[in-house]
């Protein structure tokens, strides 16, 4: 196995936002991409990342191969990429390690040891969002920062006019009524749609926006919230989080 990227953001960004919600994770390859389903520890929040084989300048992998890594063990080696460097994958299946090599003004050399662990595959879910709605990055992550002063979740309205956060807290309570693009693809019901989320974790999330100016929801009433960024022909990370009970 050997890939080589010539853009490290692509997955040095992609592996900061993900490494937030899980620790150890599978990465499975085909011919077409590498690719991570995981759920968080508390089952809340579950991650899938798609990086194309369109993002390398050389992808030679075996179709159905998988290796099982701690993601912050990448995350702290990615971040010694620069931006003008290439890294090259490589496994070395005699030490059942992964070698990362930077090159560009200088040659640095890394052995990430494989982990042992059996991770069992997880299912992505089919679900059926009536709703969804585009939004700038800025505006989106703008708004939580807004009500993570008020409460710890934050409750979502969508209708044909437009998104509105909300959040309400023991004495406050705040609302931001949310620019949606003109070309944003606004899709509602009828009738409006509202859910609630937790902040905490939308803080996670949000961190997504570095990889990408835009950024699609998708939810229900009292329905899980799909969050997706994506560079076209490149890469997607889409997490799917579960909604706060109504009663919470």
């Amino acid at each position: 196995m050997k890939f080589v990227l010539s853009e490290p953001k692509l997955l040095k960004d992609s592996v900061g936002v993900i490494s937030d919600l899980v620790s150890d994770v599978k990465i499975k390859f085909d011919s077409d991409k590498l690719e991570i389903v995981a759920m968080d520890p508390a089952n809340v929040a579950m991650v899938v990342f798609r990086l194309l084989s369109s993002s390398f300048v050389e992808y030679d992998v075996k179709e159905g191969e998988s290796i099982i890594l701690s993601l912050d063990s990448l995350k702290q080696v990615l971040g010694r990429s620069k931006a003008s460097d290439s890294v090259i994958f490589e496994l070395n299946e005699e030490t059942n390690k992964l070698n990362i090599r930077f090159e560009g003004e200088t040659k640095r050399n890394f052995n990430l040891s494989l982990l042992e662990s059996v991770l069992g595959d997880q299912k992505v879910p089919e679900l059926d969002f009536p709703g969804s709605v585009e939004l700038n990055t800025f505006v989106f992550n703008d708004a939580i920062d807004d009500m993570d002063i008020i409460s710890d979740s934050i409750i979502l309205n969508l209708s044909r006019e437009g998104l509105m956060m909300e959040s309400v807290g023991n004495t406050s309570d705040a609302k931001a009524n949310l620019s949606v693009k003109e070309d944003g693809n606004l899709v509602c019901s009828e009738d409006p749609i509202k859910s609630k989320y937790s902040i905490e974790y939308l803080k996670k999330i949000a961190k997504g926006g570095k990889l990408a100016s835009n950024v699609v929801l998708k939810f229900g009433q009292d329905y899980p919230l799909q969050i997706e960024y994506k560079i076209q022909d490149k890469l997607s990370l889409t997490t799917i989080l579960a909604p706060r009970v109504s009663n919470d």
